[in-house]
């Protein structure tokens, strides 16, 4: 009788503190970040530092929607690029050891659309030369504790602008080659390898447990 009385108990308990759901989340990456195009036609050749923030609502437990702002340094050009993308998570991430589907590690997938404002300095923005890109995106996220998510991200932003990639005009973006807008060799392409720490928050309500089924 009292293991009875006490299991049912030890089990809510340790469900009380591993079966936590949040509704938003919010974060810092850091890291390292390349362009490929015609400044440099090859990936890693024009290496720099990067970093950035983001939000995220979570629409169900695979689905959600992304908010983010990263830096970027390309030759003697600062580019910030914000972009909204949606995300699918290939496993249900939590620390619950007592749901089956539920992993504490989930690779991800993302795509959305974004700008990229051009500056030669932080207090000089040219609004004038923003880019627009498609964002693509892979990464992992580890649930290391019951807030706390560590995530590492690969983004690649394309450039799509119809004058050519968006980027024109600077001397680092140039028509280096004579190529016209429509040619795909005339695409500039940066990429952002990240690794960030990341805050849930928002509670959601916890799903049933023992639920019934209507036949």
């Amino acid at each position: 009788m009292v293991w009875t009385v006490l299991f049912p108990m030890c089990v809510h308990a340790e469900d009380e503190n591993q079966h936590q759901f949040y509704l938003m989340d919010v974060g810092v990456q850091g890291g390292a970040a390349y362009c490929v195009g015609e400044l440099a036609p090859h990936a890693f050749m024009s290496t720099s530092e990067t970093y950035g923030a983001q939000i995220r609502y979570k629409i169900n437990t695979r689905f959600g929607v992304q908010l983010k702002g990263q830096h970027q340094r390309v030759d003697v050009n600062q580019m910030w690029h914000v972009d909204v993308m949606a995300e699918y998570n290939f496993f249900l991430l939590g620390l619950n050891e007592y749901d089956i589907h539920m992993r504490p590690i989930t690779p991800y997938m993302a795509f959305g659309i974004g700008v990229t404002l051009l500056g030669t300095s932080w207090k000089v923005v040219n609004v004038s030369r923003a880019a627009v890109y498609l964002p693509v995106a892979l990464g992992v996220k580890w649930k290391i504790a019951d807030r706390w998510q560590l995530q590492m991200a690969w983004q690649h932003n394309v450039y799509v602008d119809i004058n050519g990639d968006g980027l024109e005009g600077s001397a680092a973006f140039d028509n280096t080659y004579d190529m016209n807008g429509s040619n795909i060799m005339n695409k500039d392409v940066t990429s952002t390898l990240t690794v960030g720490f990341v805050y849930e928050f928002c509670r959601d309500r916890k799903p049933c447990v023992m639920c019934t089924y209507d036949l």
